[in-house]
């Protein structure tokens, strides 16, 4: 099944390997809407990953009850509301799909994976980057002024919260039967970049052999 158009998008010359733009949605917080156009009761998926989100996933999954699959675009949000909101899709057992056209990138990567059943349609863009917990510049930039306790304090905050995700995210992948190189060859390759960096890449978007390769995608 393919929506959208298989059009050869402009390379992003920062992140080679994504096009120029990516399809993630711009709504700042994530929308589930019954979709049933093309014969099947879809749940389209789309926006910004909050706190709240599971729990409104929740109230979707059984409003809309049934549904034949949930489709995903967004540019992630909260990694753990993603991990538990993949959960929860596992307990229903609904296929996840990234259609063409669309893309499901950071915590929406750990929402898809939670689908027994996975499609990445050709031109779906599963996207991934290397966690970071120093999304806020500019408290960072703050505590770091305050001195040498404070940045001490700050780094080991920041050291033992993605020791635990990292832990969280290997945990979950096991779970899912997605292989967990996965994070080591991809995921944790990317860099997080910093401001001013002459390399600016932070993003990977998987190639459909790899989506097979790493079992991201298990159907077609």
């Amino acid at each position: 099944m393919l929506i959208g158009s298989n059009a050869v998008a402009a390379t992003d010359p920062r992140n080679p390997t994504c096009p120029d733009q990516l399809n993630w949605s711009t709504y700042r917080q994530m929308r589930f809407t019954l979709d049933q156009s093309n014969g099947q009761r879809v749940l389209r998926a789309e926006g910004m990953i909050d706190e709240d989100m599971p729990a409104r996933l929740s109230e979707a999954l059984q409003a809309n009850d049934p549904i034949d699959e949930i489709w995903l675009r967004s540019p992630g949000g909260a990694a753990r509301a993603g991990n538990e909101a993949g959960k929860i899709i596992r307990q229903t057992g609904i296929p996840t799909r990234i259609p063409a056209g669309w893309a499901c990138f950071s915590a929406c990567n750990f929402m898809f994976m939670g689908g027994a059943v996975r499609y990445v349609d050709p031109a779906g863009h599963f996207v991934v980057h290397m966690f970071t917990h120093l999304g806020d510049k500019d408290a960072v930039r703050s505590e770091l002024a305050k001195g040498h306790d404070n940045a001490l304090g700050l780094i080991g905050e920041v050291e033992q919260d993605s020791a635990l995700l990292a832990s969280e995210d290997n945990d979950f992948l096991i779970r899912m039967g997605v292989s967990r190189k996965l994070l080591t060859e991809v995921m944790y390759q990317q860099k997080a970049v910093a401001e001013g960096a002459e390399d600016q890449s932070t993003r990977r978007c998987l190639t459909a052999a790899e989506t097979v390769k790493y079992n991201v995608a298990n159907a077609q």
